[in-house]
């Protein structure tokens, strides 16, 4: 017999390549794929779902408005892919109904429910997927991107494309094709969490004793305080506790990973990540400890998961033709050319607790063009790394809000093809259109707030250069 070579590698040819499967990936790949393209998505793991299923952020934020109206109820502010997805999940009965979280609410899915309504959208859609892939290399011509090649057990997996989606949440492409990227507020980012699920808890009595709201109450923190250093090592006192879809289960964000140093971890540097994963599990640990000894309902509760890796909130960014400021999340910003919405606050996770500013009764708009590389062709971005300031991505990188830039993302790929142009050359204006036509409900371009405040997205053009640099030897 002739020996067959299964490192040989693959060849691929699409119209779409899409790198991740996460939130934003996923929306990305099925919107083109519904559009006609053939769409070829790589995930590095052996499912989908992204920080929301690998980091185990476990929750979808970013659906509903804010307001410290008494008595206000969820009212939903997002809609498109995201509002499908949770469509979906309700169906499978992986999402729980609404919570409080503070003056919003959220909802918390099943993270093996995520996994499958992905792969059902991904099938149903004609998305050729491939998991176990890690993307280690751009494919470029000039300033052009043509693809990517990732790395598999058959070896080298080559895609050309005409069209590349970097939804890597690290903008990981974007950096292999040499384009500008930034990292955080002078390269400070936001901590890492490792989440974690705890199993056999009298969630009754602990909702008695804590209440509705996940943001656990000022006792709770005053406790964590107090117990800090006298027997257990409890770094962060503002903690969220949710409950799940599963009975006796509570969801649990409440570690704060920095090193040694008290320096905030950025995982683009291999020991950094390294240090996060270990530090992580024994904070799980700390924080299991001591609700066993000292929450309501959690006497005789144990871990039964923790996040595949741990929850990345910041990492490289991609600089683009436009940059969402920390300003216009604050003030409710709207633009002509805005492709996604969010109500979402800056919840920003650095130094001694996590800071919640909130934008209440109204949401701000995302441009297009923070996800169009600052320079480059054939190369789109979305996701957590969007082109945004420290404190704006600290509230645009949730859930619904990367559903929702992959669900333009998608469409704007499959625009850009139809139309024979570059990504730079397709108006917001006309993506938004086509948005709304998919159920996006974004309303006419530049439609006031509630509050009367208008934008225009012009004076958010950024330079063309990267201010910030990854890690050297950093992909």
């Amino acid at each position: 017999m002739t020996p067959i070579d299964l490192r040989a590698g693959i060849s691929i040819d699409a119209d779409v390549a899409v790198a991740g499967g996460g939130a934003a990936g996923v929306a990305a790949a099925v919107t083109a794929a519904r559009r006609g393209m053939r769409v070829v998505l790589v995930e590095r793991y052996g499912f989908c779902g992204g920080g929301a299923v690998a980091g185990m952020s476990g929750t979808v934020c970013g659906l509903y408005a804010a307001s410290d109206r008494p008595h206000a109820h969820p009212e939903q502010v997002v809609f498109g892919f995201a509002d499908e997805f949770v469509r979906l999940l309700e169906r499978r009965g992986g999402i729980t109904p609404p919570v409080r979280y503070g003056k919003t609410f959220t909802r918390v899915h099943d993270p093996l429910v995520w996994r499958e309504a992905a792969d059902h959208l991904l099938s149903e859609a004609g998305v050729r997927v491939f998991l176990h892939a890690t993307v280690t290399e751009a494919l470029v011509d000039g300033d052009r991107v043509c693809g990517l090649v990732a790395s598999t057990k058959q070896g080298k997996l080559a895609i050309r494309a005409r069209i590349t989606i970097d939804a890597s949440g690290d903008a990981d492409v974007l950096a292999m094709a040499g384009m500008p990227s930034l990292v955080g507020d002078d390269g400070r980012v936001q901590n890492p969490t490792m989440i974690f699920r705890l199993g056999g808890v009298d969630t009754a009595r602990f909702l008695r004793a804590y209440g509705a709201d996940t943001i656990m109450p000022q006792e709770v923190s005053a406790l964590l305080r107090r117990h800090d250093g006298k027997g257990y090592a409890l770094p962060r006192a503002k903690i969220w506790l949710f409950t799940t879809t599963r009975p006796g289960e509570l969801l649990c964000n409440c570690t704060r990973v920095v090193g040694p140093d008290g320096r905030e971890l950025n995982t683009l540097y291999a020991a950094d990540f390294t240090e996060a994963e270990t530090a992580g599990r024994r904070q799980v640990r700390e924080y299991a400890r001591f609700f066993r000894d000292h929450l309501a309902g959690c006497e005789a509760s144990w871990v039964n998961d923790t996040g595949v890796q741990v929850g990345v909130r910041q990492t490289r960014q991609g600089r683009g033709v436009a940059l969402l400021a920390n300003a216009d999340v604050v003030r409710g910003a709207k633009f002509a050319d805005a492709i996604a919405r969010s109500p979402w606050p800056i919840e920003l996770h650095a130094g001694a607790r996590p800071r919640v500013e909130w934008l209440l009764d109204d949401w701000y708009e995302v441009p297009y063009g923070c996800f169009v590389p600052a320079r480059g062709e054939g190369l789109l971005f979305a996701g957590r790394c969007l082109s945004a300031e420290h404190e704006a991505v600290a509230s645009a990188r949730v859930t619904a809000q990367c559903f929702a830039y992959g669900h333009a993302v998608g469409h704007a790929a499959a625009m850009c093809i139809e139309a024979g142009c570059e990504p730079r050359a397709l108006r917001g204006e006309e993506l938004r259109a086509r948005l709304n036509q998919d159920g996006a409900q974004l309303g006419a371009a530049g439609a006031l707030t509630r509050t009367g405040v208008r934008g225009t997205g012009a004076d958010r053009t950024a330079p063309d250069d990267a201010a910030h640099h990854p890690p050297a030897g950093d992909a």
